[in-house]
């Protein structure tokens, strides 16, 4: 029998909010997506303004960051032609991102989700999805 830490919508509406806050610091509506531990889809927000195309790519970025348990960015540097990973963003159906913006969300060393942004570039995306992160450990203690 196994026992899980997982996010819940209070935890998932947090990281929400500190991502949403960075975003409109820096001027760029962001479609953001938290999931469980699993990567199955916890809460989404889209602000006004967000791509229509980054509903989905931010979703797959948060089901990347937690189903892998490592950062979309990560997979990026892998994905290259002559590298062993290359071709891994085909995977699962074409839901492996290795574009930067989503990360795991690790709570006393277990990832208990993921959170992923899209509609900026991959940097502002990473640095929204920190912020969400930042403002999420911040809170809860």
């Amino acid at each position: 029998m196994l026992t899980l830490k997982r996010l819940d919508i209070a935890d998932a509406r947090l990281l929400i909010e500190g991502a949403a806050e960075k975003a409109r610091e820096i001027g760029v509506p962001m479609c953001i997506a938290i999931t469980d531990e699993s990567g199955n889809l916890v809460a989404f927000e889209r602000m006004d303004g967000g791509k229509t195309s980054s509903v989905i790519i931010a979703q797959d970025k948060a089901y990347t960051a937690a189903a892998a348990r490592k950062a979309t960015h990560e997979y990026n540097a892998a994905n290259v032609p002559g590298q062993l990973a290359f071709g891994i963003h085909t995977e699962v159906g074409g839901r492996i991102s290795s574009v930067g913006g989503g990360l795991p969300v690790t709570v006393d060393g277990e990832v208990v989700g993921g959170i992923g942004l899209s509609s900026g570039t991959p940097q502002q995306d990473m640095e929204c999805a920190q912020a969400g992160l930042d403002y999420f450990l911040a809170k809860r203690g």
